[in-house]
């Protein structure tokens, strides 16, 4: 199935940066078409089903947060 995202590019400093508006992923390259394809391959992953080798353990925490 093909998906549309939008992205912003920038440069900074000597990298382009390629960031999904859509979900929190971004990815840099030396090049703008590098970043661009990075960011593809990130997204891509992302989408990918996780295929466990190994069981892992899930366990539950408890953490104190503190709110102002």
């Amino acid at each position: 199935m093909i998906q549309h995202f939008s992205a912003s590019i920038w440069k900074e400093n000597d990298w382009y940066v390629a960031q999904c508006l859509d979900l929190d992923i971004a990815s840099q390259g030396k090049t703008r078409e590098e970043a661009i394809s990075n960011l593809r391959e990130g997204l891509h992953l992302h989408f990918t089903p996780v295929v466990a080798t190994i069981t892992p353990d899930i366990v539950s925490l408890e953490v104190e947060v503190y709110t102002a």
